[in-house]
């Protein structure tokens, strides 16, 4: 069942139980969690002495409906570093708040985690930036003008880490991995963009495209998390290849570039160092 409206006190009052319920199903807190976009879920075979927790098994918790997202939550270890997966997101376009979007998030941070990886699967704006590689986001602009009619920027610390984008790019060129940095326009969806819309927000220097990570980003800020975020990238967006655009594209390419990104995030979660909280 969908969780539409509300917000504010309605989060709020799932927000408690879930955490009790997640917590009790925690054996340890996690170093880190990462949110997983369309068609990265398989990050979850990674992990050693894995346990799942669906979202469903959370009363009142938003579920995703999307391709691509299966909603659950997977605790396990890579090496001896604890982690967790929200495998599945909720997007804006589906009938959610904010507040909604961001519940993971916020669970988090109740369950006392201070790393946050985002990822999602993006469309390039760039054409010397093809399908198939990563990018490193290092700002984003709100291009679903609820608030403005211009698009919000966000760039640097509290919504990108540093230290972590760093580290990212340290492991990534270990790996001999193409890796990019860019700015993510996010918009509401659930239409892929007009040529028209692409070519403004390359106008304003975005490199990726997408309908998710934002959301989540700014409750992370606010959480004072440590953030990073990845977009995969999977197709061209609209005017830039001469074929229309279709989710089907997305899943595939990012199942064909799943293993180097879970190889690279592997190499990265077990470089991470000691937080001093």
């Amino acid at each position: 069942m969908r969780t539409t409206g509300g917000g504010g006190a309605g989060v709020n009052s799932v927000l408690q139980p879930a955490a009790d319920r997640l917590r009790s199903f925690l054996p340890a807190t996690p170093a880190v969690a990462l949110i997983l976009g369309s068609g990265l879920g398989n990050f979850a075979r990674h992990l050693d002495q894995a346990r799942s927790l669906a979202y469903r098994d959370l009363p009142g918790f938003p579920r995703p409906s999307v391709e691509g997202h299966t909603g659950e939550f997977v605790f396990g270890t890579v090496g001896s570093v604890p982690v967790l997966l929200a495998r599945g997101r909720i997007h804006y376009y589906e009938g959610y708040d904010l507040e909604q979007i961001a519940l993971p998030v916020r669970l988090f941070a109740r369950l006392g985690i201070r790393r946050l990886i985002v990822t999602n699967a993006a469309g390039s704006v760039r054409p010397e930036i093809p399908p198939g590689r990563f990018m490193l986001i290092d700002g984003y602009l709100d291009a679903t003008f609820r608030t403005s009619v211009d698009p919000v920027p966000y760039a640097g610390p509290p919504w990108v880490s540093p230290a972590f984008l760093q580290l990212a790019q340290a492991r990534a060129r270990a790996r001999q991995l193409e890796v990019s940095t860019g700015t993510y326009a996010w918009t509401s969806g659930p239409a892929y963009e007009t040529p028209a819309e692409i070519r403004f927000f390359q106008s304003l220097g975005a490199a990726a495209v997408g309908m998710s990570t934002l959301p989540e980003v700014l409750a992370a800020a606010a959480e004072g998390l440590d953030i990073l975020a990845v977009s995969a990238l999977t197709n061209y967006a609209a005017g830039i290849a001469s074929h229309p655009l279709h989710h089907g594209e997305v899943i595939t390419t990012a199942r064909e570039i799943e293993g180097p990104f879970e190889h690279w995030m592997r190499d990265l979660i077990l470089h991470l160092p000691q937080r001093k909280d």
